[in-house]
Order: C-alpha cells, then sequence, then structure tokens
C-alpha cells in the first residue's frame, strides 16, 4: 500500500483524489468518492490507470463491491479510456454518460481507430491502453439535471458545454463542491505559488466553443461552491478569481486565433503565440522563469489547445 498512499491525495467531504499514472505525476486525477460505506470514481483516467484505482479502494478498506458508479465526465480519453476496463472489476457499478457520449464508450472502435490515426499506434497504447466497451446495461445516460444518489448524499450531473459537447459537470450541493472534469479548465500544482493557483482553459478538439464555455464557468460560480475538484489537477479555491481569469483567457484564446485565422503559418504562428501568452500569466503568477520545465509542463497543452482553436476556426 506505500506505493499507492504516495498517489493519494485526502480532501474534505470524503474524497481522495489518486494520480492517473498519465504522461507524467499529478497531471491526471480520478477521483474517489466515498459516503456511508458506498463509492464512487469521478473520470477513470487510461486502462494503464485500473490497478492503482483499485489499489486506492483496497487502501480506503473498501471492496469493489462498494462502488456504486463510475462518473465520467466526458469521453476523451484521458478522463474515460479506462472506464470498460474498471466497470469489469466493479459487479455493482453503473457508469453516466452524457448521451452524446454514449456510443463511444459503449461502441468505441470509432473512438479507437480515430485515435490511433492520431497518436499513432504504438503510442497510443503506450498511453491508453486497451480500451473495452461499457456495457449498454450498465450505463446510465446522464440527462441534464440527473440526480443520483450515493450512500447518504445527492449528486446532480448538469450539462456544461464548451470545451466537448458531451460533457457534464458533478454538482454536490450539500457540501458545496463541483468536480469540473475540464470545464473549469487546467491548474496544475506545479504552477502553485504561495499556495496560489494558476489556471488556464483547455480547448482540444473538436468542440471549443469560447461563448458556450463562458457561461458554463459561470453556471458553476451560481452555485456557490467552496472548492471545485479538477481532472488536471485536484482541489482549487479562490473561485470567483480563478473564473474571471479563465474567462479572460478563454477570449484572450479567441484574440490570438483571430489574429492569426488567415496566415499561411498559422499553426506555428499560433503554437509560438499560445506559449508566449502562457509565459506571460505565469510571470504575473510570480511563477520562475524557467523556460525548460515551463516547455516540459505546458507543451502538450499548448499543442492541443492550438489545435482545438484552428477546428473552431475552419468551424466559422
Amino acid at each position: 500500500m506505500t506505493d499507492v498512499a504516495s498517489k493519494m491525495s485526502e480532501f474534505r467531504a470524503g474524497i481522495t483524489a489518486i494520480d492517473c499514472d498519465y504522461v507524467r505525476p499529478k497531471l491526471a486525477a480520478s477521483h474517489l468518492v466515498v459516503d456511508a460505506g458506498r463509492a464512487a470514481f469521478v473520470d477513470t483516467g487510461t486502462a494503464h490507470s485500473v490497478p492503482t484505482l483499485l489499489a486506492a479502494l483496497e487502501a480506503k478498506g473498501l471492496s469493489p463491491a462498494a462502488v456504486d458508479w463510475v462518473l465520467t465526465t466526458h469521453v476523451h480519453l484521458d478522463h474515460a479510456s479506462g472506464a470498460g476496463a474498471l466497470m469489469r472489476q466493479l459487479p455493482n457499478a453503473r457508469c453516466a454518460i452524457h448521451p452524446r457520449g454514449v456510443r463511444h464508450l459503449v461502441e468505441p472502435t470509432k473512438l479507437i481507430e480515430g485515435s490511433k490515426a492520431v497518436f499513432g499506434r504504438e503510442r497510443f497504447h503506450a498511453l491508453f491502453g486497451d480500451i473495452v466497451p461499457v456495457p449498454e446495461s450498465r450505463v446510465l445516460v446522464a440527462e441534464e439535471g440527473t440526480r443520483v444518489r450515493l450512500g447518504d448524499r445527492e449528486l446532480e450531473l448538469i450539462h456544461t458545454p464548451g470545451h466537448a459537447l458531451h460533457h457534464y459537470c458533478i454538482v454536490d450541493a450539500a457540501n458545496e463542491l463541483i468536480f469540473s472534469g475540464d470545464t473549469f479548465g487546467l491548474s496544475y500544482r506545479d504552477f502553485d505559488v504561495d499556495g496560489r493557483a494558476f489556471i488556464i482553459p483547455t480547448t482540444t478538439p473538436v468542440h471549443f466553443d469560447p461563448d458556450a464555455l463562458c457561461r458554463s464557468i459561470d453556471r458553476l460560480i451560481s452555485y456557490a461552491p467552496r472548492s471545485i475538484f479538477l481532472t488536471h489537477y485536484a482541489e482549487v479555491t479562490e473561485l470567483e478569481r480563478l473564473a474571471r481569469e479563465l474567462k479572460e483567457r478563454v477570449l484572450a484564446y479567441v484574440d490570438l486565433g483571430t489574429r492569426y485565422r488567415d496566415a499561411p503559418d498559422r499553426a506555428s504562428k499560433l503554437r509560438h503565440g499560445m506559449f508566449a501568452m502562457m509565459a506571460s500569466w505565469l510571470d504575473a503568477h510570480g511563477y520562475p522563469r524557467d523556460d525548460a520545465k515551463r516547455h516540459w509542463l505546458l507543451d502538450d497543452d499548448v499543442d492541443l489547445n492550438c489545435q482545438g482553436i484552428e477546428v473552431w476556426l475552419d468551424r466559422k
């Protein structure tokens, strides 16, 4: 248990963030929620994450039979590609999936082939392992406002487009918290300065919609949560500040894309401009000016964000 303990971070309200071992430490988390002896996983990571999630469950003194829910905020592979493999180990669990995402997890062949085309077969397997289907009989279609019970608490599933059309967030009103998937952006703990979080929006392909994303951010804040739990990574507070910065940065992404919309070397200009913009935000945040470390932590996000902006530009 010593090894898995190092991957677990404990928070209030029976919440444990578990490092999913995706790409680098503390990039992606699955959140284990426990109430009255019953459990749920919020997002699953990849198939490679499953042994760690099960070990974390055991470390909490719970059996796989105690898990009632696997709550996949959306079907992007770093969030949900392990759902089918995890469900095979959880005899009583149901998997809640946005209506637009059900077909991708119940019959993932198209998702797999499309992802292999993007990543290449070797890198795909290294990142995600084998994606297996979630049995349709064990799926709960997460319609807008669906409510589920976990022990003594009620969780509300609300649709939050902007990052993806098939995205929902999980509101735990009684405990004044929300699990936001990618709707409330990325906040890597590596960038914390004097306990203050740094945050950026994520605009990965193919559904980036800046207006919808800003509305979804506002909707999350309207619940007046004390904290929001991000897949990337774990708990953030100071939510009014972070929401303001997120919306400002969504608009900055839009301005960047508009500036280079018709540039012949648009992709490279976007990537250079995106990193420079993020670097200026880190400077203002007080993060050390270590470009090598900044590139290590941000280059994958810069690349994915720029791809998402390009898809949005072409769709417009």
